[in-house]
């Protein structure tokens, strides 16, 4: 099948889940699982692996944010240990789940926006 782009961005597309080719059928068929094919454009889903990229982006977006607040808290607060375990192992997790769908999305993408599977496509 030919391109048939109907979105401007395939990185939005895979931030909102859904296919990078039509940009309207769903990528996932659950939490982080993909489906097997697109249900509008047909898209064979195969060709995805996104392997450890966004593992390895959400920890570094969750990072700096976690420990560029609780070092500001620290500095500005001074509060006891127990605050810090308190606030930061929560939000390292609440952070973690909300970004690594999107991004494992927005990886899916780039993978085919980027021929990074020449051949798999058609």
């Amino acid at each position: 099948m030919d391109e048939i782009r109907t979105t401007d961005s395939p990185a939005l597309s895979g931030l909102r889940g859904r296919c990078p080719r039509c940009g309207e059928g769903h990528l996932f068929a659950g939490y982080l699982g993909f489906r097997p094919a697109c249900e509008v454009c047909g898209l064979d889903f195969k060709f995805i692996d996104s392997a450890d990229g966004p593992a390895f982006f959400v920890m570094s977006i969750v990072g700096i944010v976690v420990v560029g607040l609780a070092m500001w808290v620290e500095f500005t607060y001074e509060p006891p240990m127990w605050v810090h375990a308190a606030l930061w192992g929560p939000l390292a997790i609440v952070l973690s789940l909300v970004l690594v769908r999107p991004l494992k999305g927005m990886m899916a993408a780039l993978q085919y926006t980027n021929k990074a599977a020449e051949g798999r496509f058609r």
